[in-house]
């Protein structure tokens, strides 16, 4: 299933699903009343609630006047605010190597902001304080399941699904201090894409072999895949949860490939005018246009 989080037009929040074709999205509020209305309440009702909606998918055809066309919604980032985002940097060989530094022993882990977080079709923001704005086509992982110190055979069943992610990354603020200062350059206001949507866990068997590119003017940059990952995803649960619990609609971004800007020769950085896409294998395309900030 797709999951989709939105706002209707009366600016009432709800989830649904996607996937229908001409944009549509089928509300399951409108359904049933019982449904939450934000994706976390809805993951943390476990294996019933996502039963009740695959039983909904399925017989579609009953709720015609349950679907939004595009017109009738404004697409919400899949989780908008989830309790805590944690990413993964230097996580793929290949973007280790065009940085040249060292494969790491240990991962390197850093927060994001939900304030952060922008639907697909949101414009990403270029600050007036920078003009090294750079892309990052990332892997998410979205909790589905409480959990605390996972151990490695239980990780996958933490996992509600995937999506995908674009770690905007203002460079010369990451790059400010020594060590670098990944808080503030990760932080920005509108600069974390996420999305379209949410594939839940059931139609991805193999996250581990899925090919993920990102585009910027319909040009690729980035062409990758997740077999690259030097750190996976079961460790990776085991390792936060060892720290911190993991709550429903939590996201950990898996890190990204190699090929982003600042790594070229000339650098490659994001302007007004600007479109990127990410694309990742079974997910589907996160698309958002390049605005200065006003």
């Amino acid at each position: 299933m797709k999951l989709v989080s939105f706002f209707r037009k009366n600016l009432t929040p709800g989830i649904g699903l996607s996937g229908f074709g001409g944009g549509r999205v089928l509300d399951l509020n409108a359904i049933d009343p019982h449904f939450p209305q934000n994706i976390n309440a809805f993951l943390a009702g476990g294996d019933g609630l996502l039963d009740t909606a695959r039983r909904i998918q399925e017989r579609c055809g009953e709720h015609e006047d349950a679907f939004l066309g595009h017109e009738q919604y404004t697409l919400r980032p899949p989780v908008p605010n989830p309790s805590k985002f944690l990413l993964l940097g230097a996580n793929y060989r290949a973007h280790v190597e065009e940085t040249g530094r060292e494969i790491p022993e240990k991962p390197v882990i850093f927060g994001r902001w939900a304030h952060t977080l922008i639907a697909s079709g949101e414009p990403i923001r270029v600050p007036k304080v920078s003009n090294r704005v750079d892309f990052e086509g990332e892997l998410v992982v979205v909790i589905g399941k409480e959990g605390k110190s996972i151990p490695l055979n239980r990780a996958w069943d933490h996992v509600a699904g995937y999506t995908c992610f674009n770690d905007v990354s203002v460079r010369d603020y990451q790059r400010m201090s020594k060590p670098q200062q990944w808080t503030l350059g990760k932080n920005f206001d509108n600069s974390g894409p996420l999305g379209p949507w949410v594939v839940t866990r059931d139609e991805i068997p193999h996250p581990d072999n899925l090919h993920l590119k990102t585009l910027v003017n319909s040009k690729v940059m980035q062409d990758g895949n997740t077999g690259d990952l030097i750190f996976d995803i079961p460790y990776l649960i085991e390792l936060i949860s060892s720290v911190m619990t993991l709550f429903p609609g939590d996201l950990i971004s898996t890190g990204t490939p190699g090929g982003v800007g600042d790594a070229r020769d000339p650098p490659v950085y994001l302007k007004d005018g600007d479109v990127v896409t990410v694309t990742i294998e079974g997910i589907g395309e996160l698309t958002n246009p390049v605005l200065d900030e006003p």
